[in-house]
């Protein structure tokens, strides 16, 4: 090795699952020396990844693609309606959620290979488990799978990452914690290294290429404020206190194109009364998001959006913005004792503001911050509105819809008229931001006179111009894992050719 010659080949600035499959794809191919810098001390490591279900969306055709996946399953779990999820399936939930401005390449390439990346992921070490408890409902004795989100990583985001990181570990992945990465070394359009700041001072850390994979700006309440708007520094924060934009800020800094929907957003339905930031302890007990079998009221005791617009996996990641623009930031969903039985676990946790009542006069006077009369007024007209003679069916859209009203119901419209009823307290949890950079097929940064940044690299949140205005429940995940293994290749090839380079200048 040249004096000349970078200390790293690829340095890895962030630590979930989309850093942590950087790491893994650039070691497989070929990068002697990777480096992953987490922000966050060693028992908070992971990023949101740490705070979701593990759940992820790809493309399948059946239950052997299932079984293949996940071949601990037994005889009578074999024989759940998996169904099947194709490519033109996945295609069409991101083109219809984003409103058809996702960007058709990225989204090939998300689509395209994340069949592939789950198998990749299993010989990480990941095993999966379908989640017959949130994304299955019981149909005549067998689990029927809804909303193209079957598989999650055995033991949700916690368990992802720790397989992970235990893989990145045999890989020979250097892996520093309380590392803070506060600046790109950068000169003539081409990146060469990081400042990070930890517990010893600031240090210069020169690289062949630099991975980007550390989340977007959804802790940070002043930019929440800047970009998402205002009453978005408001906002719970459902995953990690370190995802405050710094990787963002530090490439814009050096003339990254800005890509993707910045004012944008995925949020959902969170506990009221949460703390501001994720907490481990708790994790996924904040969530709410049964609210299609509910309806959902706010203080002036008004319905605001249609609960049966659709399936879960494809509202829930937009109704949380529509609850923070409620009056006090904050919404009721309230359940008809014919809808309990199919709420998640969530709801059954500690966590919960709920109001339970035998009445709807007494369920109108419990609940707290709300105009009594014109909530009763609305149940009334709800109520009037349901059609009674189409059946119930929690696995489709079954167009039992309450019509007439303002806001209709689309679908699931049980009346509110079997006590006791339930009344859950809620407000918005952001989840990830949607603005991201620029970045090219390959998966490397370009700047804002739409050149590639030599040696830089982005992966995960960072990415812009996959998701706008909402999102296919379960595909972060996947986004993470098929761009972060797409940079990793990519870097080490890259990294590859600047030791070729060196070594034949030193020549």
């Amino acid at each position: 090795m040249s004096k000349s010659d970078p200390i790293y080949d690829v340095v890895v600035v962030g630590g979930g699952n989309a850093a942590l499959c950087a790491a893994l794809s650039a070691k497989e191919n070929g990068a002697a020396r990777v480096l992953l810098l987490e922000r966050a001390p060693r028992d908070e490591r992971g990023g949101n990844s740490t705070f979701t279900e593990g759940l992820m969306r790809f493309v399948y055709n059946g239950a052997d693609d299932i079984i293949a996946l996940s071949p601990d399953l037994s005889a009578a779990e074999r024989e759940s309606d998996f169904g099947v999820y194709t490519e033109a399936d996945f295609y069409d939930d991101m083109a219809r959620t984003t409103q058809y401005r996702t960007d058709p390449e990225l989204c090939e390439i998300l689509v395209t290979g994340s069949n592939d990346v789950m198998h990749w992921l299993r010989r990480q070490g990941v095993r999966f488990i379908p989640q017959f408890g949130r994304q299955s409902f019981k149909v005549d004795g067998k689990f029927k799978f809804w909303g193209g989100a079957t598989l999650a990583a055995s033991g949700g985001g916690p368990g992802l990452v720790d397989r992970l990181y235990t893989s990145a570990e045999k890989a020979g992945v250097e892996i520093r914690y309380d590392a803070w990465v506060r600046e790109l070394i950068h000169a003539d359009g081409t990146v060469s290294g990081v400042v990070v700041r930890s517990g010893n001072g600031s240090e210069r850390i020169e690289a062949a290429t630099v991975i980007l994979a550390c989340g977007g700006f959804e802790a940070n309440a002043e930019w929440r404020a800047r970009y998402l708007g205002p009453g978005w520094d408001l906002a719970k924060v459902r995953g990690s206190k370190f995802n405050t934009g710094d990787g963002l800020g530090m490439a814009l800094g050096i003339g990254a194109q800005p890509r993707g929907h910045w004012s944008g957003c995925h949020a959902v339905g969170w506990e009221r009364y949460a703390a501001d930031f994720g907490e481990f302890a708790i994790m996924d007990d904040y969530e709410r998001d049964s609210y299609p079998f509910s309806i959902m009221v706010n203080s002036e005791g008004r319905r605001f959006l249609d609960e049966g617009a659709d399936i879960r996996n494809y509202t829930y990641a937009k109704y949380g913005r529509r609850i923070l623009e409620q009056p006090g930031q904050f919404a009721w969903q309230i359940f008809d004792s014919a809808a309990v039985h199919l709420l998640r676990p969530e709801y059954r946790s500690r966590q919960v503001t709920k109001v339970v009542a035998n009445t709807i006069e007494e369920l109108a006077a419990k609940l707290e911050d709300v105009d009594n009369r014109q909530l009763l007024k609305t149940i009334a007209d709800y109520n009037a509105a349901v059609l009674r003679d189409v059946p119930f069916n929690p696995t489709v859209k079954d167009g039992k819809a309450a019509i007439g009203l303002d806001i209709p119901k689309s679908n699931w419209a049980l009346p509110l008229e079997n006590p006791p009823y339930e009344a859950y307290a809620v407000t918005c949890g952001i989840t990830f931001t949607f603005g991201g950079v620029r970045i090219t097929t390959q998966g490397q940064v370009v700047n804002a006179n739409h050149h590639p940044i030599h040696g830089l690299y982005a992966a995960g949140e960072m990415v812009g111009g996959l998701f706008y205005f909402n999102y296919p429940g379960a595909t972060g995940l996947t986004s993470g894992a098929v761009f972060g293994r797409l940079a990793g290749k990519s870097a080490a090839l890259a990294a590859h050719s600047v030791r070729v380079a060196g070594s034949e200048g030193v020549a």
